[in-house]
């Protein structure tokens, strides 16, 4: 579990101003914001370091690599098998994300396919892993709110 620093001011401001324009060189936008450029650059560097960003390729579309079709699978496991079954789940390209809800699923995941017939054998691949017992896959239509955080950033 990585532990998060909590956001100031000054790294909101840097962070909405990256939101804007994420290829703003430091030195400009140390300038935008009237702040020292090694200010900006430290302070980036250090949420960088703490995980507090996620990594750039988290602002890439699947589509724009062929899977455009997007799902949630939750899978139910053997619980003495749960390291086994996530560390095959790390393996499986088409999993961009898996969590560990409350409730009766024991793992959620959101997965892109190349299409429907992709994301059966996505499916497969995911229920084959050790550990799983049982999955259930739900194919997304189409996206109403993408992934955001400006109204975070915005808040306080």
């Amino acid at each position: 579990m990585v532990i998060l620093q909590e956001l100031d001011q000054t790294d909101r401001r840097i962070l909405l101003a990256l939101d804007e324009d994420p290829r703003i060189p430091i030195m400009l936008l140390a300038q935008k914001l009237g702040l020292a450029r090694g200010t900006v650059h430290a302070r980036l560097e250090r949420m960088a370091a703490s995980g507090t960003l996620r990594p750039n390729s988290a602002r890439l579309l699947p589509a724009a690599l062929g899977r455009g079709v997007m799902a949630m699978v939750s899978a139910e496991l053997d619980q003495s098998k749960l390291n086994d079954a996530v560390e095959a789940l790390r393996r499986v390209p088409e999993v961009l994300e898996c969590h560990a809800p409350a409730g009766d699923t024991d793992l959620l995941l959101r997965v892109v396919a190349r299409s429907p017939d992709d994301l059966y054998r996505v499916s497969e691949e995911i229920r084959l892993c050790p550990g799983i017992t049982r999955t259930s896959t739900q194919m997304f239509l189409r996206e109403v709110i993408p992934y955001r955080t400006t109204g975070l950033l915005q808040e306080d």
